[in-house]
C-alpha cells in the first residue's frame, strides 16, 4: 500500500513541487496549506509522514509539530520540517520540539525525496519488526525504565515517557548494549538508515532532547568526548555545583 505523505505548505508552487516528486515514487500526497487544516485532516486521517512548513498563517508549523507530538495517538509521525529559516538555532528549535529531519529552502527535490524514503523505510522496518524478539523489551534498574519496542512506550517508575520516533529509536540503540560506545555516524545509521545525510550536530541535539525527557535516567546517556554515546546500566550519581 503507497505510504500517505501529507504536505502543508501554504506556497502552492512549492506544496506542488514536492507532490510532483513524492508521487513519481509512488507516494500517496495530500495538501494543506496551514497548520489549521493540517491539524484537522491529521485527526481525519493520519499520514504515514508530514512534509511540515515552519512558517504557516493561523498556526505556524512549530505549533503544530509540538502538538502532535504531545498526542499519544500522533506522536510516532515522522515529520520532516522544511524552511527558508537555516540558522542553527532554527534547526535545533525544530529538532527539540519532535521533527525527525529539517530541510532549509532552497532545496533539492531529490535530497527531500531521498530523506522521506528513509524515514519512511525505517519506520516501516521498525513496524515490522518480530513481536517475539528478544528485544521487545527491555527493562533496567529494577524494571524502574522499560523499552517496550512492540508498543512503542517508554515508561519510567510506570508512568508514560512521549517520546518521538527518533528519540525512542535512539534510545532503544543505545540501551539495547549498555557500555557500548556508539558513534554519531552509527546512530544516524541505525535511526535514519546508512544512505541519510545529517549532521553530528543534529544528534547532539536529539540526545538533549532525550536526556531532558528521561530526567534522573538521562544521565545514563554518557557522552564520550571525541568519540560519541553510550548508555550506563548504573545510574550515574547527580552533579555537584
Amino acid at each position: 500500500m503507497p505510504a500517505g505523505v501529507l504536505i502543508v505548505e501554504d506556497e502552492p508552487e512549492i506544496a506542488e513541487l514536492i507532490e510532483f516528486h513524492l508521487s513519481r515514487e509512488g507516494m500517496n500526497c495530500s495538501i494543506v496549506h496551514s497548520g489549521r487544516d493540517a491539524l484537522a485532516e491529521i485527526r481525519r486521517t493520519p499520514p504515514d509522514l508530514l512534509v511540515l512548513d515552519r512558517m504557516l498563517p493561523d498556526v505556524d508549523g512549530m505549533d503544530v509539530c509540538r502538538r502532535l507530538k504531545s498526542e499519544p495517538s500522533t506522536r510516532s509521525i515522522p515529520i520532516i520540517m522544511v524552511t527558508a529559516k537555516g540558522e542553527d538555532s532554527d534547526v535545533i528549535s525544530g529538532i527539540e520540539v519532535g521533527a525527525e529531519d529539517y530541510v532549509v529552502k532552497p532545496f533539492s527535490p531529490r535530497v527531500l525525496v531521498a530523506r522521506v524514503t528513509n524515514i519512511l523505510r525505517r519506520h516501516d522496518e521498525f513496524l515490522l519488526e518480530d513481536p517475539e524478539s528478544s528485544s521487545e523489551r527491555v527493562t533496567l534498574f529494577d524494571q524502574r525504565l522499560v523499552i517496550d519496542t512492540a508498543r512503542h512506550l517508554v515508561l519510567i517508575d510506570g508512568d508514560d515517557v512521549p517520546l518521538t520516533y527518533t528519540e525512542f529509536s535512539l534510545l532503544r540503540y543505545l540501551a539495547s548494549r549498555p557500555g557500548f560506545v556508539r558513534s554519531r555516524d552509527q546512530i544516524i545509521s541505525a535511526v535514519h538508515g546508512r544512505s541519510m545525510v545529517l549532521s553530528t550536530r543534529t544528534v547532539d541535539v536529539h540526545v538533549t532532547a532525550l536526556r531532558r525527557k528521561l530526567g534522573e535516567f538521562g544521565r545514563c546517556i554518557e557522552t564520550v568526548r571525541g568519540v560519541g554515546y553510550r548508555f550506563s546500566d548504573r545510574l550515574p550519581a547527580p552533579m555537584r555545583d
